[in-house]
């Protein structure tokens, strides 16, 4: 059972970073090869919208089953990795309720191509701003969650 709880969070933790991991790889693509960068734009805000779905529903699973292993004494690490996860979804659910529709807001505001207009009207720079924001959030995320990684890797095994 312990060895069971141990491995659905890791497995929870993998599904939820390797998102992370790859969604700059799948942003560099679509602005790199798609020439309409509003096109670009729209792949990537949907696919960072499934990629929140994912870390909210993989971040609520580690929750129970951390609280879990914390009962079976799969895992005796304490508060720090229930907090670390709970700081990830606090991140997550931040850019997935209050970033992104903001950015949303600002894209519509000028007419749906954010790019149609001077980087210095108002929409636009709110968007950019917003956008800044947006990755320094993803990037705790992943920080996060490589020190979940470390929190989880570094708990004394029984022999």
């Amino acid at each position: 059972m312990k060895t069971a709880i141990r491995s659905l969070i890791l497995l929870m933790v993998v599904l939820w970073l390797g998102g992370v991991m790859f969604f700059p790889i799948l942003a560099y693509y679509s602005f790199s090869t798609v020439p309409d960068t509003h096109i670009a734009g729209t792949i990537v805000a949907k696919s960072l919208h499934v990629l929140h779905e994912e870390g909210l529903f993989a971040g609520a699973t580690i929750v129970v089953l951390l609280l879990a292993a914390q009962v079976t004494r799969a895992l005796r690490s304490g508060p720090a990795p229930v907090i670390a996860t709970l700081l990830m979804l606090g991140l997550t659910a931040f850019s997935q309720f209050w970033i992104i529709p903001k950015m949303e807001a600002d894209r519509i505001a000028v007419g749906g191509a954010i790019d149609t207009v001077p980087a210095t009207e108002p929409h636009h720079a709110e968007f950019n701003r917003l956008h800044h924001v947006s990755e320094k959030t993803e990037q705790g995320v992943l920080l996060l969650g490589l020190i979940l990684i470390v929190l989880i890797s570094r708990e004394p095994q029984k022999v």
